[in-house]
């Protein structure tokens, strides 16, 4: 007898329920004086201020935010290009004959890529004090891993019987290389390189909220002080920066894509990282941020055993864990639920359209004033940080949906619907069922991304790693700290193992390709 099972199109529907315990907690728990805070907020986007020494302001961070994202993203492009040739399979199979040096490395790199940008800005905080270069390490060490990670991934999962048949013509290695695997390896990199700045972006943002320098700051203070008009002038300049950087990369990727020459594509894109890593250096010392400053090294004060004892049987380890992932749980089912089903019950070209700019609002807010936001009116509880994080992870899965829909053929929405289908019928079956194999793999990873980003969130529900990670640092209880960070990477790097399994399920062996195109947004 046949076990029953759920399609994927169902799937992909089903952890919408997630938002009914999180907005049943979040309406308990609303009070009176916040409820006209929260209309005043919404008002503000429309009239946000135009005084010129808060334009001055947030013109000044914007020039700091940008300029420490190029640089950090050229860094780490350029590293993380290397390691991930340093932690191929095939690299080291096929120069030396063996591969266990690539998976050491790969190990290795693991650790670096677990922690969240924020986690090691706060760490590096504490080491070299209040200096430009805090921002700059926190984006470059996790992204350099990340990147590492998408290119010996790639190389590894790519058919190798053209490398093959070079090798046994008695080619030389880096040449075979370069000739059977450089192809198909320019465009993946250009797409998820370019994905990579807008992360950048994003995290330096994240920093600056968090008092490291940049537009951060401008919105921090704004937020702290309820001047709504000010907080939404910063805000909508970083709305401005992205939507042009979002139009500036499809331009270039499809300009690139035109071109058949993978090897022309990869140097006109290296050429281009390198003119703007050149462009970033003066641009951070014309905005009075000096990088050839000294640097004051603090030495990072190592737990004794005793002490990591006594912080071991101290911290109530399960609540924090099990909070952490039912943060994480609840997160994921808002991002993943949610834009399927709006889509579903308004399938329309204006309900699409509505629900796309809303989703660009949700991906623009920084989740600590989306958080900040909803405290604002609501009291602390888990149930408010999994808002806040699922909802800026919703803006994009959302965004993710719709471009794959766009590139699909809509002819099953046609024949459906010329059949007397209903509309959400015809979407449901018409459309979305084709994508939601792949909706399912990428939901997987972005489960993952979102259980590193619980540490941005942990403070508002008051338990959990991340909360428990702040309020350590904040009073230097390092073995405290040590223990935390270890559980968080390895806490993150189940779940990275678990949703590569998940993304081999739903594409199958011979269509992985565990971080493509988007698959870090």
């Amino acid at each position: 007898m046949n076990r029953l099972s759920p399609t994927p199109t169902i799937l992909s529907l089903l952890p919408a329920l997630a938002l009914i315990p999180v907005i049943g907690v979040v309406v308990t728990n609303v009070h009176d004086g916040g409820r006209l805070l929260l209309v005043e907020f919404v008002g503000a986007a429309l009239q946000p201020s135009l005084d010129p020494v808060v334009v001055q302001s947030a013109w000044h961070g914007l020039q700091i935010t940008v300029a420490t994202a190029l640089f950090s993203w050229a860094i780490s492009s350029f590293l993380g290009i290397l390691l991930g040739l340093a932690s191929a399979s095939v690299v080291w199979q096929t120069c030396v004959g063996q591969s266990w040096p690539a998976i050491v490395i790969r190990r290795f790199l693991a650790i670096p890529r677990a922690i969240h940008e924020l986690l090691w800005g706060l760490l590096l905080l504490q080491i070299l004090g209040l200096s430009p270069w805090v921002a700059i390490l926190a984006i470059i060490i996790p992204y350099t891993a990340l990147v590492a990670r998408v290119v010996s991934d790639q190389l590894d999962t790519q058919d190798r019987r053209a490398l093959i048949a070079l090798q046994q013509s008695g080619s030389k290695p880096f040449p075979v290389l370069i000739t059977a695997l450089g192809p198909k390896m320019g465009p993946v990199l250009i797409s998820y390189i370019g994905y990579r700045l807008e992360c950048a972006l994003r995290g330096a943002t994240l920093l600056g909220v968090f008092g490291m320098g940049g537009l951060g700051i401008d919105i921090q203070l704004a937020f702290r002080s309820l001047d709504f008009q000010e907080l939404w002038t910063p805000l909508w300049m970083l709305a401005g920066v992205m939507f042009s950087l979002e139009q500036i990369l499809s331009w270039f990727r499809s300009h690139l894509r035109s071109s058949k020459n993978a090897i022309k594509q990869m140097i006109i894109t290296v050429a281009l990282m390198i003119i703007l890593t050149l462009i970033s250096v003066p641009w951070l010392n014309a905005v009075d941020i000096d990088l050839s400053e000294s640097v004051s090294w603090n030495a990072f004060p190592w737990p004794t055993v005793a002490e990591l004892k006594i912080a071991f049987n101290t911290l109530p380890w399960i609540q924090l864990v099990s909070s952490t992932i039912m943060v994480t749980l609840l997160a994921a089912g808002i991002a993943i639920g949610i834009p399927p089903m709006g889509m579903m019950l308004w399938p329309s070209r204006v309900g699409i359209g509505v629900q796309s700019y809303i989703w660009a609002l949700l991906r623009l807010i920084p989740t600590p004033i989306s958080a900040l936001l909803l405290l604002l009116f609501s009291q602390t509880s888990l149930a408010v940080a999994a808002l806040a994080l699922g909802a800026h992870n919703l803006g994009v899965m959302g965004r993710l949906l719709k471009e794959g829909l766009d590139e699909q053929s809509n002819s099953g929405w046609q024949s459906l619907r010329a059949s007397g289908s209903g509309t959400q019928t015809a979407w449901l079956y018409g459309c979305f069922s084709g994508q939601s194999p792949s909706y399912l793999a990428y939901a997987a990873y972005r489960t993952d991304v979102i259980l590193r980003e619980t540490v941005v969130v942990g403070w508002v529900g008051g338990t959990g790693l991340g909360w428990q990670l702040i309020e350590s640092l904040g009073s230097f209880n390092w073995a405290q700290v040590a223990l935390l960070t270890i559980v968080f990477a390895t806490l993150t790097l189940i779940g990275e193992t678990l949703s590569d399994q998940c993304r081999q399920h739903w594409l199958g062996p011979s269509k992985v390709r565990p971080m493509i195109l988007d698959l870090q947004s």
